[in-house]
């Protein structure tokens, strides 16, 4: 049996300038949980080019979601940016990755901290019941440049609150919290400098970052991922795995390409 499958594009939605998402068709033998990524690309001159994706649709979809940057000279999103309804893509058979809540020591307070298209495995997770019945409060974070590049927000805000299984968990547990650095908007700053500071949990009116009770998923850029890790190994926190727990776990496959 191949490595790959065929997933045939069903929506292509761009959001903005460098950012769009799509969804595609799902193999019924492809299993993966929430918060993990694929390899997925297109055929180019006759072999695959391939790269780590996080899947945005939660596990149990019948549909595959992936949300993209463009590069217009990236080998493989110069090319995915272009793809319509109708055509398809490879996507790869064995799912990983390590944001899962089986790394994590177990918490009160989930903190999920993104940049960019790192929010992709967390639109997966804030759909998971399974979250909300193991942590008490999640927090979603999601860094971007600009105000439009904040991609999901109105499902986040009206769309899952409303949802028939799981809203009103959402509606009680999920903070949301999008902050900008290069134009005025509601909250700003580097999400590193956020915590830091203290901003963030003043501003969602919680108590100050607490080994004993948060935990932090962390997916985006590498210099988010760098400060923010050296900032909670200062507080006394560890990092998490496959193989042991910790406080923290990072996402370090996943590249915007």
């Amino acid at each position: 049996m191949s490595n790959f499958f065929e997933a045939k594009v069903l929506t292509v939605h761009h959001w903005t300038d460098r950012l769009f998402s799509f969804t595609t068709e799902r193999e019924a033998s492809f299993r993966y949980q929430s918060g993990q990524f694929a390899m997925i690309g297109l055929t180019v001159d006759g072999k695959p080019l391939m790269r780590a994706y996080s899947m945005v649709s939660p596990h149990y979809e019948e549909t595959l979601e992936f949300l993209s940057i463009k590069v217009q000279d990236g080998p493989l999103t110069s090319r995915l940016q272009h793809i319509q309804p109708g055509n398809h893509i490879l996507v790869g058979r064995k799912a990983s990755g390590t944001l899962l809540l089986q790394n994590l020591i177990p918490g009160g307070t989930l903190y999920l901290l993104s940049t960019g298209t790192g929010l992709a495995p967390f639109m997966s997770i804030i759909r998971d019941p399974d979250v909300y019945e193991q942590f008490e409060r999640v927090v979603l974070v999601h860094g971007c440049r600009q105000v439009n590049e904040l991609a999901y927000d109105k499902l986040i805000m009206e769309g899952l609150p409303q949802n028939e299984f799981f809203g009103e968990q959402v509606s009680k547990q999920l903070l949301y919290y999008p902050t900008v650095t290069r134009e005025p908007f509601r909250n700003q700053g580097r999400i590193p400098t956020l915590l830091e500071s203290g901003r963030l949990c003043d501003d969602l009116g919680l108590p100050r970052l607490s080994a004993d009770n948060d935990r932090f998923m962390l997916c985006g850029s590498p210099e988010m991922l760098k400060d923010t890790r050296a900032l909670l190994d200062s507080m006394g926190m560890s990092e998490g795995n496959m193989s042991r727990r910790g406080h923290y776990v990072i996402e370090r496959a996943f590249v915007e390409k």
